[in-house]
C-alpha cells in the first residue's frame, strides 16, 4: 500500500478558531480534516468532473468559498 504524502497550509489563527467551533460535537476530528473534506467536496462537484473544465459562474462560486474559509 502507497504511503501518503502530506503538506502543510498555514491558516489565519481566527479563521482556525472559527473552523474549531463549527466542528465542535460533530465527527470532525480537526482543523485539518475540515478543511480536507471541504476541498474535497468542492473538487468532486458534479459541474468540475462532466466538464473538467470550470465555467465563469463555478470559478465565481469556487473563489468565494475559499475566500470564506480565508484563503483568497
Amino acid at each position: 500500500m502507497k504511503k501518503r504524502e502530506y503538506g502543510t497550509v498555514s491558516l489565519p489563527m481566527p479563521l482556525i478558531e472559527l473552523v474549531k467551533e463549527k466542528i465542535k460535537g460533530t465527527g470532525m476530528h480537526s482543523v485539518s480534516a475540515y478543511v480536507t473534506f471541504v476541498l474535497r467536496q468542492i473538487f468532486s462537484s458534479p459541474e468540475i468532473e462532466e466538464k473538467n473544465v470550470l465555467d465563469k459562474k463555478t470559478e465565481e462560486e469556487i473563489k468565494d468559498r475559499l475566500k470564506k474559509l480565508g484563503y483568497i
